[in-house]
């Protein structure tokens, strides 16, 4: 319950602090005192839009704050989740505090959170009903909402929704690869082709470089052999002694005249190590020599293949082999992915089926809920219709097919008829007065089956008058006994009921609130029934309303 609330520098309320009891609280004022602004400021705890223009001038900041009572049976899971520490006697202290910027911050227990938190957290604190809620009994999104709750099928619609995200999932993941593989099968043929000419040509990194240096050698291979074969004709013999003979015979004399002269044993080594190095140069020679392709046939090959090699550098823009052998892998990467998104697809079909069975199991078993709970709802606000002095009234909960949603596949009509005739849309057919009572009757139903603390009511009263809104009166304050409900109210037949009486009026500071009891609320009775001149008769008839 709403134990108690505090408002600074918000719109005309300079500061006010208020507490709430238990059970119901009757909010009265005259017109402009500033109610609907002291429902704004609540509202602002649940997440309403904030902007500068909620700061009293001249100051920096309003701040709205709300005490709550609770249980922590479905708020500790969520705030422990936020971080947001419990605490053990069940005091949530809820405050937001919008700044000239235009910018809000929102507190739970001292601890920062965002605003879906927040809208959560106060979806299980508090039910506002504004004058304009009205008009939300047309909604059919609305209609169905009641529905459930009065059914009980709230692990249900989780389930529902829960199968409806993961088959929404998986039809997007279905349209996403068919998407890529409509956009590879129109490709296929085309990197097909690519994959096998670069594939096929077998690149090497480096390759081209090698070839070019091989295709000039042999493109000037007659001048290099014979450049090879006169290097060879030095080292064969001449007509006298070969290079290698002459070579062996100069380090035999020196090694001969190394007895007399020991310096000559070196030069003696020294020719032996020259000759053998040109004796390995020969060797050398000589197999380059009998590399030498002067054929023509191999240069054909190497020329070839440099051709090759520049014509893919020029089709795919490349600039070495590497960039060509990447490319390459990238088209056989293309053509793994269509065999990849292939069975993709076929484990997504499977997946689809299955997902839309459990779907449709739980769209199925909400209808049955739905259908066995219509009559019960329709029956038991029907009744409260009739003790609203609507005694002629019908009203029907009509489940129907629809598209298929996280909430099923259903759509439920609420047909109603003022007096036995066959009833219609209430959308169609009800007036103001008559929307009201159905309102009342479906938030005393929604109350029931919410578990919700607290319950604030706007007007909802409007265009009741007399013993019907005597009724009204007498129904909310059967709700107070088992929740908090606040009820602002013009009507002293509603205003009379209730323990706790609260007035909103304007003051010098601003629009303030103060509990009346005793004499100052049978004034307020009396006002209410008779204007701003209270009569002796309407004093007189607040007191028979307080009983």
């Amino acid at each position: 319950m709403l134990a108690s609330l505090h408002i600074r520098n918000y719109v005309l309320i300079d500061s006010l602090d208020v507490q709430f009891p238990e059970g119901l609280g009757i909010i009265t004022g005259q017109t402009g005192a500033g109610k609907s602004i002291l429902l704004g400021a609540l509202s602002l705890l649940t997440g309403a839009k904030a902007d500068a223009s909620l700061i009293s001038p001249g100051a920096e900041s309003c701040v709205v704050e709300g005490e709550f009572s609770v249980s922590g049976d479905a708020l500790e899971p969520l705030l422990e989740e936020a971080g947001v520490e419990w605490e053990p006697d069940g005091t949530l202290l809820i405050r937001r505090v919008v700044y000239s910027s235009g910018r809000s911050r929102s507190f739970v227990n001292d601890c920062p959170v965002n605003l879906p938190v927040l809208s959560e957290c106060a979806g299980h604190l508090v039910d506002i009903h504004s004058q304009h809620n009205n008009l939300i009994l047309t909604d059919k999104r609305y209609q169905l909402r009641v529905l459930d709750l009065f059914a009980g099928n709230g692990s249900l619609l989780e389930r529902c929704g829960a199968a409806w995200q993961n088959l929404q999932a998986l039809k997007a993941r279905e349209k996403e690869a068919r998407e890529k593989l409509a956009l590879l099968q129109r490709d296929r043929a085309y990197n097909e082709a690519q994959f096998e000419q670069l594939s096929s040509a077998r690149l090497r990194d480096g390759e081209l470089e090698e070839l070019e240096a091989e295709q000039k050698a042999l493109a000037n291979a007659e001048d290099i052999k014979a450049s090879l074969e006169g290097a060879l004709a030095a080292f064969e013999p001449s007509e006298e002694l070969s290079v290698d003979a002459s070579l062996r015979e100069a380090e035999r004399l020196l090694e001969k005249s190394a007895a007399w002269l020991p310096d000559n044993a070196s030069l003696a080594g020294r020719i032996r190590s020259a000759r053998i190095e040109l004796d390995d140069v020969r060797g050398s020679i000589d197999d380059a020599s009998q590399k030498i392709d002067v054929s023509g046939g191999r240069l054909e090959q190497v020329e070839n293949r440099i051709g090759l090699i520049y014509s893919l550098f020029q089709k795919h823009g490349c600039r070495t082999e590497a960039e060509l052998t990447a490319l390459c892998e990238e088209y056989s990467g293309k053509l793994f992915d269509s065999t990849a998104l292939e069975e993709e697809l076929s484990g997504l079909s499977a997946e689809i089926k299955a997902a839309e069975g459990e779907y449709k199991a739980l769209a199925a078993d909400l209808r049955k809920a739905r259908t066995k709970a219509a009559p019960r709802l329709a029956e038991a606000v029907e009744g409260q219709l009739k003790f609203l002095e609507l005694e002629g009234a019908v009203f029907t909960v009509a489940v129907l097919p629809a598209e298929e949603g996280p909430s099923g596949a259903d759509s439920v009509l609420f047909a109603f008829s003022a007096n036995g005739r066959a009833p219609e849309d209430v959308a169609k057919c009800a007036s103001g007065g008559e929307i009201s009572r159905i309102m009342l009757s479906l938030k005393a139903q929604m109350a029931r089956f919410t578990g919700m603390p607290t319950m604030i009511f706007d007007e909802i009263d409007t265009g009741v008058s007399g013993s019907a809104a005597a009724a009204m009166g007498s129904m909310i304050c059967d709700m107070g006994r088992d929740m908090q409900v606040l009820a602002i109210t013009h009507l002293p037949q509603v205003a009379a009921k209730g323990g706790a009486h609260f007035v909103v009026e304007k003051t010098a500071s601003g629009t303030g609130i103060r509990r009346v009891e005793g004499e100052e609320r049978v004034k307020e009775i009396a006002r209410l029934l008779s204007g701003e001149r209270i009569t002796p008769e309407a004093v007189a008839n607040a007191k028979t309303l307080l009983g």
